[in-house]
């Protein structure tokens, strides 16, 4: 069972989303991020929770546009995952594919930053901000110029030099277990995102919201599960024989995790192909 809504911090991907709907929030911390003046942000909600096949799971993310057009992917990492980077690569080609569905050129492309922020210390150096560019190997001062940026963030750095006060104030606020992040941080966008976390955990379309959120994610989780199960009695197939394509669609077609359980051990004991499918069938 997850967490209640009251439970969550900013650094929960619900409430993350939630509080970076409004624009105002999402304004503020990309210009804090980018320490670039930004004047109006477009968020875009339908894409704050989607489903990504190519994940074959749940993607939560802030999606924004400022007035330039340049574009903002932004998302909480409290797990360390692998290939942080070509996840990062991902999200960027997503961004530039839609760009050129609707029509555009390569040179009416717009500059694009895919932002991580880390619950965790992504590179191991100590730094609060990571950022990325495409630059020449034989001149670290010419760049690419594609417009592309990344830039992790670490919540838990230690070498603020390099950064604003404001940042590391807002990465330690991230930090904070749900008590300390409730504490005055003495930070006026500290404390405007705090009173909007407060509101979200009041609403009641966002109780329902997160319900729903929920349940996809269980969803998920069983899905994977299952997806393991017919990987195991596919694995245990071939080395019988060769597995045809109908039968490996009834394989991974089925969800129940008791009976792929039952047609693992079933696979381990039969001797052919065959005689698994002939068992299964009755």
């Amino acid at each position: 069972m997850g967490k209640k809504l009251k439970d969550l911090t900013l650094k929960d991907n619900f409430i993350f989303g939630a509080v970076m709907a409004e624009e105002e929030n999402c304004r503020k911390l990309l210009e804090l991020i980018t320490e670039i003046p930004i004047q109006k942000v477009n968020v875009s909600r339908e894409k704050s929770i989607v489903y990504h096949p190519e994940y074959k799971g749940v993607r939560l993310d802030v999606y924004a546009k400022d007035e330039k057009n340049t574009c903002y992917d932004v998302e909480m990492q409290v797990v360390r995952r692998s290939a942080l980077g070509k996840r990062a690569r991902f999200y960027r080609s997503q961004m530039d594919m839609e760009m050129l569905l609707k029509g555009r050129s390569y040179t009416e492309l717009p500059d694009s930053y895919v932002i991580f922020i880390c619950d965790f210390d992504p590179f191991e150096r100590g730094y609060y901000r990571y950022s990325f560019k495409n630059l020449c190997n034989e001149n670290q001062f010419k760049e690419l110029g594609d417009g592309c940026s990344c830039i992790f963030l670490n919540t838990v750095g230690n070498r603020p030099e390099f950064v604003p006060e404001s940042l590391v104030r807002f990465l330690q606020y991230l930090h904070a277990d749900l008590q300390e992040s409730e504490k005055d941080f003495h930070d006026p966008f500290i404390e405007q995102l705090q009173r909007t976390v407060k509101n979200v955990k009041k609403s009641r379309e966002m109780e329902e919201r997160y319900m729903i959120f929920e349940e996809m994610l269980r969803d998920e989780k069983a899905e994977g599960k299952a997806e393991g199960k017919a990987d195991a009695v596919i694995g245990l197939l071939r080395e019988k024989g060769s597995v045809s394509a109908l039968l490996r669609e009834q394989i991974y077609s089925q969800k129940d995790l008791d009976i792929l359980q039952d047609w693992i051990s079933l696979a381990a004991k039969a001797d052919s192909v065959q005689e698994f499918r002939e068992k299964i069938q009755k």
